[in-house]
């Protein structure tokens, strides 16, 4: 077994993380649906990677994420930190008494399961959500309840858990108390640059992310996703420098996240400074600690090209979160196929490889650039003629901000996806139909590039009406040039130049001369191994 450990630490990253695990959990028929289709269950997928199997105290065998989220406290809605199958005894008085004074107790009234949260209950129940008097009039009256439920999430998600219908193990579930501060001032550097190391948090979040490495034969990776626009990410940053202590044979595999919040134009010079500096701080102290770093998060989604074919609300981040669960979702699939000999065939998949393989694959070939770009198509290819296989390679759109595009780069290193295609007669294209396809279609590009890795899932044709055909893929270019001279080029303005208006900011922050220049080298080289070239790796400054 090569097992994944999955990490989310800040708001967005568990809004993703929420939708991807309820992909998977679509996937496994755990939810408690009797109507949910058998088919959604692989073979080919072994989805003990990503989960585990435990059992409560009272015997009942559990099967949940191997998962550790970090965010606010208060941020699980009406969730319990003790998750759904480990809470029953969550208010047990205890029997030792250390105080004979008065006691008074003070709560909070607990946050209302919404209508999608009380379906869930109530189908675990095994209870009917309405009971009508004849089939026809019944179905009627579920069919309005469920556009009831999608009304409500569409417009009154406030917690990634109120659209999570996955249970969790209470190791799981990490609340950060004691911050006395809410959401939007926790929205940069310096506000989360001592959340690690106070109060014994890092002992504790480490102390689970241990629960579930020992129980693990052999950890492939960890899967980081990390809100990296404000005060978590010196957080993520601190626990992934332990990380690498810690665990150093295993790769982490990052994806920085941000929301449509993240994106709001600043009205002052001073916001600006702040935000700029936050960018290229933050990008470079994460990127220090991993393998392989995928920035995903647009600054107006519903806008891109990514979005052609799909109905987004720009400022939900309920919205766009599941875009990028989606892309996330394709880009596992890989970790957890099952690996075939050198001569075996399947109809199902083809192309598994671990977290290593696309390290390595990515950040390790060639000019060795561990920055990479995330590119999605939704929906996915139809393999129906020459001309729709052509348009493969232009209808993949990418999910990482300050792109260049049309960018011919011969050095260029990619992994691609490709799930539930359609061929000919509208049928869902054979995994031996799609690579060929594929190979068809780099072997008469005019721009291609030094290798690509694909990984190939196959669905059966009535799964359709439960999922859209996906194209995902991950690749190391030069097309990312502009994120990382961005970066570089605020950094030097803001904190390093003579008179720089963002000196002080960043030794508030904790970081001295020294370190500062320490950063910009670190980006320098960055630019320098996509373009040597390039006039912004000089280190005439």
């Amino acid at each position: 077994m090569r097992e994944i450990v999955t990490v989310q630490v800040g708001g967005f990253a568990n809004y993703i993380g929420s939708h991807f695990w309820n992909f998977q959990d679509e996937m496994l028929g755990l939810a408690a649906d009797p109507y949910a289709s058998p088919l959604f269950k692989t073979k080919s997928l072994n989805m003990d990677v990503l989960y585990r199997t435990g059992e409560t105290h009272q015997g009942t065998i559990t099967y949940t994420p191997r998962l550790l989220s970090i965010d606010f406290q208060g941020s699980l809605g009406s969730v319990s930190s003790k998750g759904t199958f480990y809470s029953e005894d969550s208010n047990a008085s205890s029997e030792v008494v250390t105080w004979v004074g008065n006691v008074s107790t003070h709560a909070s009234e607990p946050q209302k399961r919404n209508l999608f949260l009380q379906s869930l209950y109530q189908e675990e129940q095994d209870a009917p959500l309405m009971n009508g008097i004849h089939d026809g009039e019944k179905a009627s009256q579920n069919e309005i309840q469920d556009t009831d439920i999608v009304s409500c999430l569409d417009k009154g998600v406030q917690f990634w858990t109120d659209f999570s219908k996955v249970h969790y193990h209470p190791q799981s579930l990490y609340e950060i108390n004691g911050l006395w501060m809410d959401a939007q001032e926790f929205d940069n550097y310096g506000s989360g640059k001592d959340v690690f190391m106070e109060n014994l948090r890092g002992e504790e979040i480490c102390e689970r992310l241990r629960f579930f490495t020992e129980e693990c034969d052999h950890v492939q990776g960890f899967q980081f996703i990390v809100d990296d626009s404000g005060g978590f990410s010196p957080l993520a940053a601190d626990f992934l420098e332990t990380v690498s202590d810690d665990y150093t044979n295993t790769p982490v595999l990052l994806y920085a996240v941000r929301g449509p919040n993240s994106h709001m134009n600043l009205s002052s010079r001073k916001q600006k400074v702040v935000r700029d500096l936050h960018d290229a701080v933050s990008f470079t102290r994460l990127s220090s600690f991993c393998k392989l770093i995928v920035p995903v998060g647009l600054p107006f989604l519903s806008r891109s090209k990514a979005s052609t074919f799909l109905n987004i609300k720009a400022e939900s981040p309920y919205h766009c979160s599941a875009v990028y669960a989606a892309a996330l979702h394709s880009t596992s699939l890989p970790f957890r196929m099952e690996a075939l000999g050198p001569t075996a065939d399947s109809s199902d998949v083809c192309g598994a490889v671990d977290v290593n393989g696309i390290v390595q694959m990515l950040a390790g070939q060639s000019r060795q650039n561990m920055v990479a770009i995330m590119d999605v198509e939704m929906p996915g290819p139809s393999l129906t003629g020459r001309q729709n296989e052509q348009s493969l390679l232009a209808n993949l759109q990418t999910l990482t901000p300050e792109v260049a595009e049309d960018v011919d780069d011969w050095q260029a290193v990619e992994s691609m996806i490709v799930h539930g295609a359609t061929g000919p007669g509208g049928c869902t294209a054979s995994v031996s139909e799609i690579k060929n396809a594929i190979h068809g279609v780099y072997g008469c590009a005019t721009s291609k590039p030094m290798f690509c890795h694909l990984s190939v899932q196959h669905q059966e044709d009535h799964l359709m009406f439960n999922s859209i055909p996906m194209a995902a893929r991950m690749r190391s270019t030069s097309a990312i040039m502009p994120f990382l001279e961005n970066r570089l080029g605020n950094l030097r303005k803001f904190g390093i130049e003579r008179g720089c208006p963002g000196a002080e900011l960043l030794r508030s922050w904790g970081f001295g001369k020294d370190e500062v220049e320490d950063i910009g080298e670190t980006l320098s080289n960055m630019v320098r191994i996509v373009n040597p070239y390039s006039e912004m790796s000089s280190d005439s400054d």
